[in-house]
Formats: C-alpha cells, structure tokens, sequence
C-alpha cells in the first residue's frame, strides 16, 4: 500500500518543482518554437495563395489580352483581305474596259480597212470593168 510518509512529500515536491521549471525552461520556449513555426507555415500558405490567385488574375488577364489581339489581327486580316478582293475586281473590271476598248478599236480599224479594200477594190473592179468593156467595144 501506498504510505505518506516524508519521502513521499519529498519526491512529489521534487516532482513538483521539476515540472515548474521545465515548463519554464524547457515547455514554454518548445510551445513558442512550435507557436512560430505554425504561424510561419500558416503565413507562408497564406502568401503561397495569395500568389496563386495573383497567378491566376495574371493568367485570365494575359488570355483575354491574347484573345484581344487575335480578334484585332483577324480584324486586320479580313480588311485587307476584303481590300485586295475589292482591288482585284477593280483591276479586273479595268483590264476588262480596256480589252473592250482595244477590241473596239481594232473592229473599228478592220472596218476601217476593209471599208478602204473595198473602195480600193471597186476602183480595181471598175477599171477592169473599163477594161473589160474598151476590149469588147474594140473586138
């Protein structure tokens, strides 16, 4: 059985005293070590989300950027697209006018010819004509 006698007082005084001064010397400071160092990580996650987010903010930022300028250079694209179609017609009704104007000119210019073949050939028929008739008048 357990006796209560003056070692008893002793050794629980000891015991006593024991923990008083571990927990001054040896608990207190572990708890503030392990205190810091949960504040530090709880910090350091904090911060770590923070520039995440950050990341994140940056990243939808540079996407809607991007997309911006690959609208405006579609943008680009199909203007001078429309404008080389638009200078192309242009060109072509161009050539077109002009291959109607030399085509006219050179019908005109065959007529023209041929209007003076056939002057040149009714001279040609009426002196043989001529000819024809002086050699049977004077047969």
């Amino acid at each position: 059985m357990l006796e209560f006698n003056k070692w008893f007082f002793v050794l629980l005084f000891n015991f006593l005293f024991l923990i008083f001064v571990l927990n001054i010397l040896l608990f207190k400071p572990l708890m503030r070590l392990f205190e810091e160092r949960k504040e530090g990580i709880e910090g350091s996650l904090k911060k770590a989300k923070e520039l995440n987010a950050k990341k994140e903010e940056l990243m939808n930022q540079l996407n809607r950027e991007l997309l911006e300028a690959n609208r405006k250079a579609k943008e680009i694209i199909d203007k001078y697209t429309q404008e080389g179609k638009e200078k192309q017609a242009e060109l072509l009704r161009e050539a077109e006018k002009e291959a109607q104007n030399i085509l006219l000119k050179t019908r005109q210019e065959i007529a023209s010819q041929a209007e003076v073949a056939r002057k040149a050939l009714r001279e040609e028929i009426e002196k043989i004509s001529d000819e024809i008739v002086n050699k049977l008048v004077q047969v």
